[in-house]
């Protein structure tokens, strides 16, 4: 009876090899994933179990080798994108300071924040938006016909908003905001007629067009904690 049960006995190593380690190194070698004098050997029993650890550590090596190439390459892409962007917002720079209003004589600017001036210029900003709706939609000066109104209510974003508020000595992000406007209202007000001939969806896009990037560029939308 003593005899049986020692027979019947097996201790924590035998239990690890024989349930976990060897039925794993079965399929590998089963699938091919093994030489071929490595696996003819495993399977007529002269294998050695060094094997196994062997390659372990090859297939540990290789992953390691794979990870480290996928962070270069994340890298690289990183430096690459923020090349980019700092070319894009250097054009973007340049492009809208050509159609932005400008003092003639290189001065500080005088309207600061605080100053009657930079109120002046805001509200005229704001309201001219307002005015190029109701001229859009045809509220004012209602003319069934296509008119000059409508069509300066449907660029008054452009040609009035953006210049007023971009003049005010304000911040960097919301300076940045409307210079990229400057240049993508017009594309807006180009494009948008072709498919949809229409006043008040063009100064809509661009109402749309003009809060969303503010909400990009100014971080309304991002969460405070």
């Amino acid at each position: 009876m003593e005899e049986r049960k020692s027979h019947l006995y097996f201790g924590p190593l035998e239990i690890l090899y024989h349930c976990i380690l060897g039925p794993i190194f079965w399929v590998i070698a089963g699938n091919g994933l093994l030489s071929p004098q490595v696996r003819g050997k495993a399977l007529d029993g002269s294998f050695d179990d060094s094997i196994i650890t062997t390659k372990c550590s090859v297939v540990a090596e290789e992953h390691e080798e794979e990870r480290a190439q996928q962070r270069l390459n994340k890298r690289m892409s990183s430096s690459v994108n923020a090349a980019l962007k700092e070319d894009l917002k250097k054009v973007v720079q340049k492009t809208a300071s050509t159609f932005a209003p400008r003092a003639s004589t290189a001065t500080k600017n005088p309207v600061v924040p605080g100053t009657a001036l930079y109120t002046v210029f805001e509200v005229q900003g704001y309201a001219s938006m307002l005015l190029g709706g109701a001229l859009s939609f045809n509220r004012l000066f209602p003319w069934n016909e296509p008119d000059i109104w409508r069509l300066m209510g449907m660029w008054s974003i452009w040609m009035f908003t953006t210049p007023s508020l971009w003049a005010r000595d304000c911040s960097k992000n919301e300076k940045e905001a409307l210079n990229y406007l400057f240049l993508l209202i017009p594309l807006l007000d180009v494009i948008i007629p072709f498919f949809w001939k229409s006043f008040p969806i063009v100064w809509l896009a661009d109402t749309v067009a003009f809060f969303g990037m503010y909400a990009w560029k100014m971080g309304w939308l991002q969460r405070t904690e």
